[in-house]
């Protein structure tokens, strides 16, 4: 059985409308059908999407993770004062 909403949800756009290599909006990670029918979607659909959204934003932050990490043997650079 399906449980209503009592609060519309919000559609995750924040302004940032650029689609990435892979087709995906580079400010909410939604798929160009995502964002075309959101209006349309039921609370589920949105929810799910949602979901969709968490995932890639945790894939990416662990692409972004790994591609900024240093290699253990490189030295890590002191803390230094500049005053």
């Amino acid at each position: 059985m399906e449980q209503p909403d009592f609060f519309a949800i919000p559609s995750p756009c924040i302004g940032v409308c650029q689609v990435n290599s892979k087709g995906y909006c580079r400010g909410c990670l939604r798929s160009r059908e995502e964002r075309l029918y959101w209006l349309k979607m039921t609370d589920d659909q949105k929810h799910q999407v949602m979901r969709l959204i968490a995932m890639r934003r945790k894939k990416w932050e662990q692409v972004m993770w790994e591609r900024n990490r240093l290699p253990e043997d490189e030295p890590q650079q002191e803390d230094l004062d500049f005053d």
